[in-house]
């Protein structure tokens, strides 16, 4: 006499009711009896329109539904959408500890969640919270309102990341994805322009695929610094850039806008503007980079000097000076 066997036919709430395995349309349409433990259970309304139709049981505690479900075999049981905690645990509990034939247990995925499955919760979430009968808080932000915490999470990314907490990165990171979120899901309500996660989403593959031609094309790099290379100058015929400088964020913190500034001159190789005229040590390194910056910090505040201000209009200075070589005007 053959076994009987129970089948778990296990399901992900974030892939479409009806997108199932075809073992699972096998399983499901083979087995005597397909049992569900939920009323409203994403997968029946599919199930039915393919012809196959559950019966709903009520479900009891993990282990009554165990003892029921061993009863009912040979069945299909539909996986509950909150995975029916203890359930595959007393179906053990019950084969390990008690004596006698038990039916064969099958546990067969249906859908499963592929990489990147959770956002779909992040999206639900923020729904939630910017729907009516959600957070009066989260429903009053603004894209101006949320900078200020987009800049401090960005920040405590970045302690995160030097100190090497790797806890702390993780929630960090998701800290700063939830600004993306956020705001993406504000545009979404913007009635003359709206555009959604999806559509961010959309537009960084696109770039990211068009800017590494190199692998998603036919174009052959030797390193790294022939990508980089490429990169800059497909970006800058993307952008339709006049000026080496363009697109360089003029709300970075002050180092960091002249580093960038610095940067971009350098990497384009431009001489049309002299560097800036004060002598430095003949070896310099990090350490004394750092300390030099420090030094030039103390002094500043000493005779009450904003630094921060002080390096922003330096900068603004330098910016002008190479858009004047370039032959275009300073702004």
């Amino acid at each position: 006499m053959e076994t009987p066997k129970l089948i778990l036919l296990t399901t992900t709430h974030r892939v479409a009711p009806g997108l199932l395995s075809w073992p699972a349309w096998e399983a499901l349409r083979s087995a005597p009896k397909v049992l569900a433990g939920v009323a409203d259970h994403p997968q029946l309304a599919a199930l039915r329109a393919a012809g196959v139709e559950p019966e709903v049981v009520e479900r009891p505690s993990a282990p009554a539904l165990a003892r029921l479900l061993l009863a009912e075999a040979p069945a299909l049981w539909l996986e509950s959408p909150d995975g029916d905690p203890g359930l595959t645990d007393a179906l053990a509990r019950i084969a390990v500890e008690e004596a006698g034939e038990h039916p064969e247990i099958e546990v067969l995925p249906g859908s499963y969640d592929l990489p990147g499955a959770r956002l779909l919760d992040l999206v639900a979430v923020m729904d939630r919270l910017r729907s009516p009968g959600g957070c009066p808080w989260d429903a009053e932000q603004t894209h101006e309102s949320l900078v200020k915490y987009l800049v401090e999470e960005a920040f405590e990314l970045v302690e995160a990341i030097e100190e090497g907490d790797r806890e702390t990165l993780r929630e960090e990171l998701g800290d700063v994805l939830l600004q993306v979120f956020f705001h993406s899901r504000i545009a979404e309500e913007d009635a003359a322009d709206p555009f959604s996660i999806d559509d961010v989403a959309g537009d960084i593959v696109e770039k990211l695929t068009y800017r590494h031609p190199h692998v998603f094309g036919d174009v052959s790099v030797t390193g790294s610094a022939e990508t980089e290379a490429n990169w800059e100058q497909l970006k800058a015929a993307e952008k339709q850039r006049e000026s080496v400088l363009d697109g360089v964020p003029s709300g970075l913190p002050a180092l960091a806008y002249a580093a960038k500034l610095v940067s971009r001159v350098r990497r384009a190789h431009f001489t049309g503007v002299p560097d800036a005229p004060y002598e430095l040590p003949a070896e310099l390194t990090a350490q004394s980079a750092g300390e030099l910056l420090l030094a030039v910090a103390q002094r500043a505040h000493d005779r009450g000097v904003d630094v921060d201000a002080a390096l922003r209009a330096a900068a603004r200075r330098y910016r002008a000076a190479v858009r004047t070589a370039e032959g275009l005007p300073a702004e």
